[in-house]
């Protein structure tokens, strides 16, 4: 058991120019209180956490609560996001404003929404933003649809991971196309993470069975009935569905049944 918590702690993986152990990144929203927020994403063992600038106060309004209080940016990896923005030209400068509040901070997740009720990426928009943060020096981290054309796309123009949705945000549903999240797995060469739709621990592992690099999700933690023990049962997951990953599974051979014991000199069987 040692070995294998050593063996996870060593499979380190990089964003842009900074390299992580772990491989659940979770949001900062929809939680009861600040220090149920802390609770459950220390529970996680998250390194990477969300934070929509339009909605959660990072310093942007004085005399308010601000996460960083609660969330230490010495201790957490913070990825600013544009939840909220349905043009690019929002996107970009909701981004700009996290890097100004962050003294300088690159790393951000970019997300533009096509309308209020699905909240499916808009990838025209998205094309276009992440192009001009690009640009403008920034690691940027896309959500994005499940369309492994745009996904290329996205990885051509300098994006430093890829975060297909495995299907709406908040719906819980889980990955419901694994095959086109597989198409964008086989051409990528940035991380490709799974974003948005995760329900419950089983879905994440299964996204990390699938090769995803690693996992993103708020609602899913936030909105259980015990975020806290949630965001633990998150947190096995994803490392289950690695160690399943690396380890290898089994091929699957339909109609063809092997016993699990051996079948050589059973009493009564022909030697």
């Amino acid at each position: 058991m040692q070995a294998v918590q050593e063996q996870l702690k060593a499979d380190e993986w990089k964003i842009g120019t900074r390299t992580f152990s772990s491989r659940l990144l979770v949001g900062t929203g929809k939680y009861a209180s600040m220090e149920q927020t802390r609770e459950a994403i220390e529970a996680s063992g998250s390194q990477i956490v969300t934070v929509a600038i339009r909605r959660t106060n990072i310093g942007q309004t004085a005399g308010e609560p601000s996460l960083l209080d609660y969330i230490p940016p010495s201790k957490y990896a913070y990825l600013p996001n544009s939840a909220g923005c349905y043009t690019a030209k929002d996107a970009v400068r909701t981004l700009r404003l996290g890097r100004e509040l962050l003294d300088g901070h690159n790393l951000c997740k970019l997300e533009v929404l096509g309308d209020p009720e699905s909240l499916y990426p808009n990838m025209e928009d998205t094309l276009i933003a992440a192009k001009e943060l690009v640009q403008d020096g920034f690691e940027v981290m896309v959500y994005c649809s499940d369309d492994p054309i745009y996904a290329q796309k996205l990885e051509d123009v300098g994006c430093v991971a890829i975060m297909p949705l495995a299907s709406l945000i908040g719906s819980g549903m889980g990955i419901l196309n694994p095959w086109n999240i597989n198409l964008i797995l086989q051409k990528a060469k940035v991380p490709v993470i799974v974003d948005a739709g995760v329900g419950t621990a089983s879905d994440a592992t299964i996204a990390m069975e699938l090769g995803c690099h690693g996992v993103l999700m708020n609602t899913a933690i936030a909105k259980a009935q015990d975020p806290v023990k949630m965001a633990h049962a998150m947190r096995l997951g994803v490392e289950s569905g690695r160690l399943a990953y690396l380890a290898g599974r089994m091929p699957r051979k339909f109609y063809s049944a092997s016993p699990s014991s051996p079948t050589t000199g059973i009493i009564g069987s022909a030697s």
